[in-house]
């Protein structure tokens, strides 16, 4: 990884929202939905005859956005060998350019593809690679190892459909993927990758169950697809009271034993749950910063 991208703002960012570029004045009320992140998708959402129509419209929902806001979103463009791709990466420079964070890109299965992007990204956008084929998992070290990729994202749907899968309702099928998906950013040295969408628009308990889950198999975040998704996100990723006050008893009897090993309420205290409360505090600080942009 380019390690600059560790301080970018969307390293940590839970919340990940689509927004049709079909419907441009969805943008700014997805950006005011309290989402980490807004990605205006040229690609699922947006039909074929459609296509260029959306792209020019997206460029001019852009313009009419404050600074802070446009770095917030990004753009999924289309896959690489669609006929959309070339005018998509064009769309991508001129909104990078703007202050615009960077590309969501599907069917991310060669770091070859990705480095098609690197112009229209420059020095300054980032690159989210879709794993969503049998093809992306195998070729998945590459791809996370690819320059200006901030984070992995797993397309579980689309997975699904390339594997030949048919899925329960708790997709225990996909667990060996999706620890994939997070070994290799843990490999490539990535912020915790993150979780595909839940079909579910209706039930925020559904959503905020399986961001849990996305959130105990060490993901980092997730995508979601409607405004309502997005506040069970963000509670799942934040830790309750009770994590917190034992993040802070840990670190502050950490530090009374100067890097030894302590005891807090009769458990063990080392560097694997030391380590733990740290991330219990960034997590914790990532909901802060949420607050205090929405204030």
């Amino acid at each position: 990884m380019d390690m600059t991208l560790n301080t970018h703002p969307l390293a940590t960012a839970t919340s990940w929202l689509f927004v049709p570029a079909s419907r441009p004045e969805r943008i700014a009320k997805a950006l005011a939905s309290g989402a980490d992140a807004v990605i205006v998708d040229l690609e699922d959402a947006v039909a074929p005859q459609d296509k260029e129509a959306a792209r020019s419209a997206l460029l001019g929902a852009f313009g009419q956005l404050q600074a802070a806001e446009r770095a917030r979103v990004l753009v999924r463009i289309n896959a690489h060998g669609t006929p959309w791709f070339d005018g998509d990466l064009q769309a991508l420079a001129q909104l990078v350019a703007q202050g615009g964070a960077g590309v969501v890109l599907p069917k991310a299965e060669t770091a070859e593809a990705m480095a098609l992007l690197l112009p229209a990204l420059g020095t300054q956008g980032v690159l989210v690679p879709l794993i969503e084929s049998v093809a992306g998992l195998h070729a998945i070290d590459a791809i996370a190892r690819a320059p200006r990729v901030l984070r992995l994202a797993f397309g579980h749907l689309d997975f699904q459909v390339d594997a030949g899968m048919a899925c329960a309702e708790d997709e225990s099928e996909l667990l060996p993927v999706r620890l994939a998906v997070v070994l290799a950013a843990r490999r490539a040295q990535l912020p915790a990758p993150i979780d595909g969408v839940t079909v579910n628009t209706q039930d925020a308990a559904v959503v905020q169950a399986d961001a849990a889950r996305a959130l105990r198999g060490g993901f980092g975040g997730k995508l979601s697809i409607h405004p309502m998704q997005v506040a069970p996100i963000n509670a799942a990723f934040a830790p309750t009271g009770a994590q917190l006050q034992r993040a802070r008893q840990v670190l502050a009897a950490a530090e009374a034993a100067q890097g030894g090993v302590c005891v807090v309420d009769g458990r063990m205290v080392d560097a694997p749950v030391i380590a733990l409360a740290h991330k219990t505090l960034q997590r914790h600080q990532q909901a802060q910063r949420r607050v205090q942009s929405d204030a």
